[in-house]
């Protein structure tokens, strides 16, 4: 067929799929405080009941896109306890993981707090081999929400190493310092100060960031992103649904620029999730080239989305729809934990190298 050939009338509108996950749509998921953390202890236990989870990369990030298309601060705070449990169950083999959480949080939901901010955690060795963390850990995502958390701290040494401490014990204090954006402010992703609080050492120096799981997590955050992108594009689409062969050929237009990128960066999510099946099985390694690549496909489509959405639509949705207003304002925070053209530039210098992964 030629292009002339192709039809420009629209052709019939396909109805809007269900929920992609049954188990989600169910339950309550809004949080009432600050300190609730209800939803996130609701949906850890629906994902464990999913026997495909455990199993299936691909239904991990269907999980983590669901989450967070219905809430982002929801979805920033459910895939770091999805990743702890992930590093638990690598560095310390799944019994000795189970026994752990069960130790320090037997229902409540983990954080992964490795960010390095202006502060620092100090590990200082004691009698019997117990362990005590002192100092100022930033970026301290749902500081007031988790039970549990895993934690970066330099050992007297100086070697960074990755420990397992209860939020709920003496010598912790919650600040209200380090957050000032208006953007996913229910992270509530403050300064924590520790002073000599006992934590327990979950692998050698060194092993969180030298394990192979962990560009699998960071893979994971891209999930997040494509979520949030698919929830915001879809005012857009249901706009031109409604309006069908009388719909507005700009607003068509923006849709189809939006249908191209969320298509790519779904298509990009499925590729790596098997790749990362692959590498756990024992194949090629899945690593930082394939998951700065991915990272950076998914938010390259999901800045177009915002883009596009924002010009097809204009303030109307940012200033009459609350959850969409919200949904875009807190998106925009979390795309900034990608580093950017600082990944870019890794990404560059490991391209380089030369292959023939462009080649078909």
């Amino acid at each position: 067929m030629r292009r002339d050939d192709i039809p420009r009338s629209p052709q019939p509108v396909k109805p809007m799929a269900a929920h992609p996950l049954p188990q989600m749509a169910a339950l309550p998921l809004d949080f009432s405080s600050r300190q609730d953390d209800l939803p996130l202890c609701r949906l850890a236990a629906a994902f464990r009941a999913d026997p495909e989870a455990a199993a299936s990369t691909l239904q991990r990030f269907r999980w983590l896109a669901a989450v967070t298309g219905h809430d982002v601060v929801l979805g920033k705070l459910f895939e770091p306890h999805l990743d702890a449990e992930s590093i638990l169950d690598e560095l310390l083999g799944a019994p000795a993981a189970l026994a752990l959480r069960r130790d320090l949080a037997p229902e409540g939901v983990w954080a992964v707090w490795a960010a390095q901010g202006p502060g620092r955690l100090e590990a200082s060795a004691g009698v019997a081999g117990a362990w005590r963390l002192s100092g100022r850990q930033s970026w301290c995502s749902g500081a007031r929400r988790v039970r549990a958390a895993l934690v970066t701290a330099r050992d007297p040494l100086g070697e960074p190493r990755l420990f397992a401490v209860s939020m709920q014990q003496a010598g912790i204090t919650r600040t209200e310092e380090g957050w000032s954006a208006v953007g996913m402010a229910g992270t509530d992703s403050v300064d924590v100060l520790f002073d000599a609080v006992p934590a327990q050492p979950v692998g050698v120096p060194g092993a969180y960031v030298a394990r192979a799981g962990f560009w699998h997590g960071a893979a994971g955050i891209a999930a997040c992103w494509h979520g949030a992108a698919v929830a915001i594009a879809m005012p857009l689409r249901e706009r031109v649904m409604r309006a069908g062969a009388s719909a507005d050929s700009l607003l068509a237009m923006h849709l189809g620029a939006v249908d191209c990128a969320l298509s790519a960066s779904g298509q990009a999510l499925r590729a790596a999730a098997a790749a990362i099946d692959a590498h756990c099985a024992g194949g090629p390694a899945y690593g930082q080239r394939e998951a700065l690549q991915l990272r950076g496909t998914v938010e390259a489509a999901a800045q177009l989305v915002i883009e596009r959405c924002g010009r097809a639509l204009g303030a109307a949705p940012l200033c009459r729809d609350a959850a969409h207003a919200r949904r875009v304002a807190d998106f925009g925070v979390f795309l900034r934990q990608s580093h950017a053209d600082w990944d870019l530039a890794t990404q560059g210098r490991l391209a380089a190298a030369g292959d023939d992964a462009w080649r078909l």
